[in-house]
This record gives structure tokens, C-alpha cells and sequence, in this order.
């Protein structure tokens, strides 16, 4: 099961109380999913708990059933598209004339629940994978498009506007954001699961920091004890280095006798500390460079 039917499983765990956010769920679902007019009301879906979730709600609110009119089975996905008709009259006008900005926070919320039941969908990053934090809804009308940006404003979730190949899309790829999202929507369970893959991708984050890190000082020092090995071997073969202090030949001797080692490790073979060690080895670079 992937993250978004996850959302929406707990999502249809309960049910609104009040006819009015039952109207709001209803008047979002069909926004996203399906169209209202004066003669016939439908709505498409693949999720067939769904469907009975929507369908349950609407004999319960309207008194009335809705027709399976069409199923097509997609051979990609292996689910089949159902769709649902009623012909329109007087019981969907309260649906159709909802204005979401408008709405109560109990119904605020309430819509959002619907919308994404209807349209919405929620992707988390996995292992290697490129994808990343992604949630949507999408719509079929501008105006409803632009009323739920308005919604979102007034709840402080943060959304984007899009359009894509017709649809009509509102989107975040924050995981702040998503987690919002999931707060408002009462989602804990699928909180829990963000915060999970957030704090394990965060982790390793900072162990290939941490590596990246390690490789990099690595590298530096593999770099700093070869030009160091050809300062001294240069030195030794012009004969210069005979004529420096004892502490640089000691140093030079032990360089050239264990190029492999670090700064720290070198240092401690000649019992001196890093520091002391790290001057005579520069100085003994200067003098080659003359």
C-alpha cells in the first residue's frame, strides 16, 4: 500500500458529524473527482473503499443512491476506474453552491479531508530514489482551484498553483509543509510515518556528510605528505637537507620513511606534537621552494 491510500484509510476511519461538513467533504470530493450540474452529478475513482466511503456519506446526507454507470479496468495499474452517477436536482444545490473560502474551520477542514480523498495524492522519499517530499490536489474548475488556495491561506498550509496537461493543481514539497498538511487533516498515523522517514533520511544525511567530510581531509592530507615527500627527496638529492638543523632531517628522514602516514600518527612515531611537526615539515617544503 503506498503512502497516499495510507492517508486515506485513516482519513475514512471516521466520519463528519454535522451536516454541514458533511456537505463540505461531499461538495470537495465532487470538485476533485467528478462535476455538479443542474442535470446529473458524477464522480470517477479508482479506490474502491472509497468509493463506499463517498457513497455511504451522500445516502446519508441526500437519502439517495448513486449509479455505477462505468468500469474500465486499466491494464498499467491493474485497478479499474468506477464511475458513479446521479441525475442532478434539488439535493445538490447546497453542493454545488458551496464557496469553499467561505466556510466555517469545522467545514475548512472537512473539505480538505474530501479533496484529498477526491484528488489527492502524497509521495515520500525512499532509499536512493530522486523522488522527494511531494502532496497535491487537483482540480478540475479555476474557480475552484483558486477558492482552495484562498481555504489554505486561512488554515496557513502552504500551497503552490500549477497547471498541468489541463489539470488544475495545488502542491507542497516541503516536509514542514506536508507535516502540516497531515496535522491539519488529523492524520497521525501517517504523521508519524513522515516524521519516521524524515528523521531516518536526515541521518543519513549527515553520515555521508560526515564521510564526504573524512574523504575530503583524507584526500588533503594524501596530497599535503606527497608534496612533502618531493620536497625532501629533492632536497636530499641537491644535497641541502645535510646542511639543516638535526629536527627538520629528523622529520625529513621520518616522511620519506612513511609517506603513508598521517600528520597526527608521523608525530607521534617522533614523540613531538602535531603542531611542532607540521612547522619543521612546512619549513622544509620553503626551503625547496627556495
Amino acid at each position: 500500500m503506498n503512502f497516499t491510500s495510507e492517508i486515506r484509510r485513516e482519513l475514512m476511519r471516521t466520519a463528519p458529524e454535522l451536516p454541514c461538513c458533511k456537505t463540505a467533504l461531499l461538495s470537495a470530493f465532487l470538485r476533485t473527482s467528478g462535476a455538479i450540474s443542474k442535470t446529473r452529478v458524477f464522480f470517477t475513482c479508482e479506490d474502491e473503499e472509497v468509493a463506499g466511503y463517498i457513497l455511504s456519506l451522500i445516502e446519508e446526507l441526500l437519502h439517495t443512491e448513486m449509479t455505477l454507470t462505468e468500469a474500465i479496468r486499466d491494464p498499467i495499474n491493474r485497478k479499474t476506474r468506477l464511475t458513479f452517477s446521479h441525475a442532478g436536482g434539488a439535493m445538490w444545490r447546497e453542493i454545488e453552491g458551496l464557496i469553499c473560502d467561505d466556510l466555517p474551520d469545522h467545514c475548512a477542514y472537512a473539505y480538505l479531508k474530501g479533496a484529498f480523498l477526491g484528488g489527492g495524492s502524497c509521495t515520500l522519499p525512499r532509499g536512493g530514489n530522486a523522488t522527494g517530499y511531494h502532496i497535491e490536489f487537483v482540480f478540475r474548475a479555476e474557480e475552484d482551484l483558486e477558492g482552495f488556495g484562498e481555504l489554505l491561506d486561512r488554515l496557513q498550509l502552504l500551497g503552490s498553483i500549477a497547471r498541468r496537461g489541463g489539470k488544475r493543481i495545488v502542491y507542497c514539497k516541503s516536509r514542514e509543509g506536508i507535516g502540516d498538511y497531515l496535522s491539519v487533516l488529523r492524520a497521525e498515523g501517517a504523521l508519524r510515518k513522515l516524521e519516521a522517514i524524515s528523521a531516518e533520511r536526515e541521518e543519513r544525511n549527515n553520515e555521508n556528510r560526515v564521510t564526504n567530510c573524512m574523504l575530503g581531509n583524507f584526500d588533503k592530507a594524501a596530497i599535503a605528505s606527497a608534496n612533502q615527500v618531493v620536497a625532501i627527496s629533492a632536497l636530499k638529492s641537491s644535497g641541502k637537507l645535510d646542511l639543516l638543523p638535526d629536527p627538520l632531517k629528523e622529520a625529513a628522514a621520518a616522511r620519506l620513511d612513511h609517506p603513508e602516514l598521517s600528520l597526527a600518527e608521523l608525530a607521534a612515531l617522533l614523540k613531538i606534537s602535531k603542531s611542532c611537526l607540521n612547522h619543521r615539515l612546512r619549513r622544509l617544503v620553503e626551503y625547496h621552494r627556495g
